[in-house]
């Protein structure tokens, strides 16, 4: 049983934290995703007594759940003690914390937390930058995911190379799938937001997907659950331009930019609508943008139908 990247890739740097001479920024890298996978059992095990709203409101205008600040404050500590790490950034923080020099990580401590009480799938998300926040797509130089679904489980995309690892009680974790690509056959979509606000071009565009037999609706109300999903069986998952959030409701930094390099290291595509995620401007960490990643062919049919052009299989 593994412990650490390392041992797929280079050495262990678990305990990085402490020494004082200078870290490779693929060292820096290795720590970050060893520190995700060996909190994810305690934000697990810290959630059964933390699922009630708090009486404070995040910055986007939201009463966080305890898990939420539980969660963001143990990345916060860890993540921010590290050596080499610049900036932390958090969907919970207005803004970024300076930690030092180095790389940015913007973190969305918990994915979907409004499932907590229904007991359903959640998860965190990671983004690591070789630049000053508010960061550029171009600028991400890893993004990962923690999944706390019947297992808990960790994608991450380093190197332009996607990897699936599963998360042990003791913090150490291991390899599922050493390079990830989104398959070519498309089977599942999903898509947020209240189907009344819809723009008209989106909602033909999920009707002609709705038509295919083939296809099956798999929607967790957690884009990380909804987003592997798209992963593991090929097919799309969206959250778009709204007719009351017409700049989408997820975060370019938090969410956009690391989901969509995600399934673009894995083979995937990803589009705010008309061109890659990752190309999307962003001048505040709290920026939105709609989402859309999975399969090429898909996101190809969702970039016409929103451009006004008829579909063509």
């Amino acid at each position: 049983m593994a412990s650490s990247i390392d041992s797929h890739m280079t050495e262990s740097t678990a305990d990085s934290e402490s020494e004082s001479f200078s870290l490779t920024d693929d060292e820096i890298i290795n720590s970050i995703l060893d520190i995700l996978a060996r909190t994810a059992p305690e934000i697990r095990n810290g959630l059964p007594g933390r699922r009630v709203k708090t009486n404070e409101e995040n910055p986007s205008g939201e009463s966080p759940m305890e898990a939420d600040v539980f969660a963001d404050e143990l990345l916060r500590n860890r993540l921010g003690s590290l050596d080499g790490i610049g900036e932390y950034a958090s969907e919970e923080r207005s803004s970024a914390d300076d930690t030092g020099s180095g790389l940015s990580v913007c973190i969305d401590p918990l994915d979907g937390s409004s499932n907590l009480k229904s007991n359903a799938a959640m998860g965190t998300i990671a983004a690591v930058y070789d630049a000053p926040l508010p960061a550029r797509g171009s600028d991400l130089v890893a993004a990962a995911y923690v999944l706390y679904g019947a297992t808990t489980t960790m994608v991450a995309a380093v190197e332009g190379n996607v990897a699936d690892y599963i998360i042990y009680q003791d913090g150490s974790y291991e390899p599922i799938e050493q390079e990830v690509r989104v398959p070519s056959e498309p089977t599942v979509y999903g898509f947020g937001g209240r189907v009344p606000n819809w723009p008209r071009d989106f909602n033909s565009f999920v009707s002609d997907i709705e038509s295919d037999t083939s296809m099956k609706l798999r929607y967790g109300g957690a884009m990380v659950g909804d987003v592997n999903q798209v992963l593991t069986y090929g097919g799309i998952f969206g959250y778009p331009a709204l007719t009351n959030a017409p700049s989408g409701k997820l975060r370019v930094q938090f969410e956009g930019y690391p989901i969509g390099y995600i399934i673009e290291c894995a083979g995937g595509a990803s589009s705010d609508g008309s061109q890659s995620l990752l190309a999307v401007e962003s001048n505040d960490i709290h920026d939105r943008t709609p989402v859309y990643v999975g399969t090429p062919s898909l996101v190809e049919r969702l970039e016409g139908a929103l451009a006004g052009k008829a579909d063509s299989e």
